[in-house]
Formats: structure tokens, C-alpha cells, sequence
């Protein structure tokens, strides 16, 4: 299990026991978004401090940080196959990132409040965000295109 928390840290613990096995160091603000990569060997954290880490989950070392959002990262996830990451804002942008390098492949922008929520999908070609803004957007991840507006919510 991993989590983040408003101390600034990232922890990794052992679900059977709740051991603390490793607390990743790093964001110089609270964390919002903790998550594992698809095999496990890595985790993606995105924070206030507007950043988005990807550390080895073994080691506890930072491996990539990446750079781009102009305000708190609030949600962050890898894709299926672990070689990309997509990160949601308060800046209202969706960024998806190249997992090795940390090049930023495409940035997402149509919603009109912050970004709160990403995921792909299964297959990994679409990605999905959720705003304030009430709406839920599907992205085709190749092409960074809106592919569908989903409104029907009417609160955030």
C-alpha cells in the first residue's frame, strides 16, 4: 500500500502487517496522490509543491521529478504497461509524461476549473480526467484529443 500525506512524505507499507517499510522524502509540500506502477517496482506522487515524483519502490530513491504544472498536483497514475504517467492539476491542465525520461509528452487543456482526478483506461489509449468544472473528459493519449465531454454531473 502506498499513501501520501500533508507531512510532505510518501509511505509504502506493508498491507498484511501496516509496517512502515519505506518513507519517501522529497516534495517540499503536502502530497495529494500516491500510486503504484503496474509492477510494483515503481511510485508516483503528485503535490502541492506542483510536482510530480516517480521514485524506485525498492530503494526509496527519487528517480524522476517531473516539472510542468503551474499550480498543486492533485492526482497522478501510470499507465498499464508502467511507461507513461498522467497527472491532473489545480492549474486545470492533464499532463501525460514519458515514465523513463520524464519528458513531457503531451499537456491536456479544455477543462475551465481543476483538474482532480486521471486514470487511462485498461488498454492505455485513452485517458480520462475529472474537474471541478463538473465534466469528465476522455483524451485520446496518442494524439492528446478530446475524444468525448461527459457532463451530467451538478456538483463538483
Amino acid at each position: 500500500v502506498v499513501s501520501g500525506s500533508s507531512d510532505k512524505s510518501v509511505c509504502i507499507w506493508e498491507a498484511l502487517t501496516g509496517d512502515l517499510i519505506k518513507e519517501l522524502k522529497g516534495h517540499t509540500d503536502a502530497v495529494w496522490s500516491a500510486a503504484f506502477s503496474p509492477d510494483g517496482k515503481q511510485v508516483v506522487s503528485g503535490s502541492i509543491d506542483k510536482s510530480v515524483c516517480i521514485w524506485d519502490a525498492l530503494t526509496g530513491d527519487l528517480a524522476k521529478e517531473l516539472k510542468g504544472h503551474t499550480d498543486a498536483v492533485v492526482s497522478a497514475a501510470f499507465s498499464p504497461d508502467g511507461k507513461q504517467v498522467v497527472s491532473g492539476s489545480i492549474d486545470k491542465s492533464v499532463c501525460i509524461w514519458d515514465a523513463l525520461t520524464g519528458d513531457l509528452i503531451k499537456e491536456l487543456k479544455g477543462h475551465t476549473d481543476a483538474v482532480v482526478s486521471v486514470a487511462f483506461s485498461p488498454d492505455g489509449n485513452q485517458v480520462v480526467s475529472g474537474s471541478r468544472d463538473k465534466s469528465v473528459c476522455i483524451w485520446d493519449a496518442l494524439t492528446g484529443d478530446l475524444a468525448k465531454e461527459l457532463k451530467g454531473h451538478t456538483d463538483a
